[in-house]
């Protein structure tokens, strides 16, 4: 084949890949996660609110699960298991304890589970909620109360069986919003007026938490030809500091040990000067979730972290989740999650190509 045609194939495949390729591409088994350069970030909150409900995990008892008030821009992230001898149920209501009807814009609104096999329903549960859910709204009169999901008061959870669920809506006036597992035979609302606020867990994971979104943004620009491998960590509680909160319960002040519930806009700007491929490591054991990717010709989001098996991270700091190939200078961000029944923290890794 001469140079001619060399140069005409080449031509023709790159109009055809692109600039993202989505088959990995990069040799990874010499590197050292441990010991990875930390990229630099600064951090800032989008706010939001997080409504955590995850203690107690494993629930014997009836009653009320989490409860506060919310207005605004909310978002509720509850992880159950039904630990009684009985088939349950789990609900949300929405109170509106205030003199004006009260509107309710829902995003999204994603149920996982019931399952037995808990980091599958995790990883279900994220990648329904990255794939985007058809918005509804409600309207509360003074002193109404409805269930956020109807779909969630209609399902029935036998013994051992996890639910899960991620909502986010945003209120105009002030709800009170209550969390609770209940008999699959008793009527939510009418179950609400006498019900009672289980103690939680050795763990606490429950609480009202500021900052419920959080932008990881790069201090410059990396450089595909003058930077080698780097990592971005995540939900570590030292590069990346836990949310604290407050149990609205109780009053006692609470650390949303994961962040569990936050969701992280992680910006990767790059210099032109070649392509760079991207992987997700977990680094605390067990991992099973999604990620969203955010470019303009990436029709394939979200990725399943990882793709080619249910969960990885039992070889811990070894295990890779391919993540694209893209060509630097792209616009280019993830959207992240600490999926429910994974161990964090994990790490972005970025590798010149």
């Amino acid at each position: 084949m001469n140079n001619v045609m060399r140069l005409v194939l080449v031509v023709m495949l790159s109009v055809i890949l692109g600039s993202v390729s989505n088959a990995a591409a990069v040799e990874t088994s010499g590197l050292d996660l441990d010991r990875l350069p930390e990229w630099e970030v600064n951090t800032r909150s989008l706010g939001g609110t997080l409504l955590l409900s995850d203690s107690p995990e494993m629930v014997v008892n009836d009653g009320i699960l989490y409860q506060d008030k919310v207005v605004g821009t909310v978002r509720l992230f509850f992880y159950h298991v039904n630990a009684s001898r009985d088939v349950k149920k789990m609900a949300v209501l929405l109170e509106n304890k205030g003199k004006q009807t009260a509107h309710v814009t829902v995003s999204k609104a994603t149920l996982g589970g019931p399952g037995n096999f808990w980091i599958k329903v995790g990883k279900e549960t994220q990648t329904a909620y990255f794939s985007g859910q058809q918005a509804y709204r409600l309207s509360i009169p003074p002193g109404g109360v409805v269930p956020l999901s109807a779909s969630l008061s209609e399902t029935a959870i036998v013994p051992n069986m996890l639910i899960h669920g991620i909502y986010d809506f945003e209120a105009d006036h002030p709800l009170t919003a209550t969390v609770m597992m209940l008999p699959v035979t008793e009527d939510s609302v009418q179950f609400s007026r006498t019900a009672t606020v289980l103690p939680p867990d050795e763990y606490h994971l429950r609480g009202t938490f500021a900052e419920a979104n959080r932008q990881i943004a790069p201090v410059r620009d990396y450089d595909p030809t003058a930077d080698g491998a780097a990592g971005i960590t995540l939900a570590d509680n030292a590069i990346d500091p836990y949310l604290k909160g407050i149990d609205a319960t109780d009053g006692s002040e609470v650390l949303n040990y994961g962040n569990y519930g936050v969701v992280y806009q992680v910006l990767l700007p790059s210099k032109k000067g070649g392509k760079i491929a991207y992987y997700l490591a977990p680094m605390g054991g067990s991992y099973a979730g999604a990620i969203g990717i955010n470019h303009p010709e990436v029709t394939w989001s979200p990725v399943s972290t990882p793709r080619d098996r249910l969960y990885f991270g039992d070889t811990r700091k070894k295990d890779l989740a391919f993540l694209g190939t893209y060509e630097s200078g792209d616009p280019l961000s993830f959207t992240f999650s600490p999926p429910g029944a994974s161990n964090l923290p994990i790490k972005i890794v970025i590798l010149p190509q």
